[in-house]
């Protein structure tokens, strides 16, 4: 099932491991955006060994941060939040991200409206959509997020401003 709003897609994925369509809008390459250095490398980061802290609200394993050959901006890793609560209110920022449920369920929001998230669930966030999740559940929810904003093109201007 795909829900679309605001320009987030909601995507449970059920086991398939299947992302099913919601693009953003085409941007267009820009000449005088300066590209950044990719600091990431192939490689493998085990669950052991990833930067892992220890937070009021659960634990946040940190795998990739830098820039890739076509992203700059780029962190991703996991969240493991204690039933109850959430890392932070929803919120918005300049990066695309994707949020995928592992483990246990909670709630998604996705700008005003609210809805189930449960394991094998996936979120879409376009730059400054607001977007958020929220352990409601009696066990920890787990997720991983990607995020990045892409080389060659501006940083997305805050809408807002």
């Amino acid at each position: 099932m795909i829900v679309r709003i605001a320009g987030v897609c909601l995507v449970n994925v059920l086991g398939v491991g299947l992302l099913a369509g919601c693009a953003a809008p085409a941007a267009e390459v820009s000449d005088d955006v300066e590209a950044v250095e990719a600091n990431i490398a192939t490689t493998v980061i085990t669950a052991e060994t990833a930067a892992a802290t220890d937070e009021e609200w659960g634990t946040f394993k940190e795998y990739f941060a830098g820039a890739t050959a076509g992203t700059r901006d780029l962190l991703s890793g996991t969240a493991t939040i204690n039933p109850g609560l959430e890392i932070h209110p929803p919120h918005r920022h300049a990066e695309e991200e994707f949020l995928m449920v592992v483990e246990g369920s909670g709630e998604w929001t996705v700008g005003e409206e609210t809805f189930p998230a449960t394991q094998g669930d996936m979120i879409y966030a376009a730059a400054w959509d607001l977007h958020g999740i929220k352990n409601t559940g009696d066990v920890p929810l787990t997720f991983v997020f990607w995020k990045w904003n892409s080389q060659g093109l501006p940083t997305p201007p805050d809408p807002g401003q």
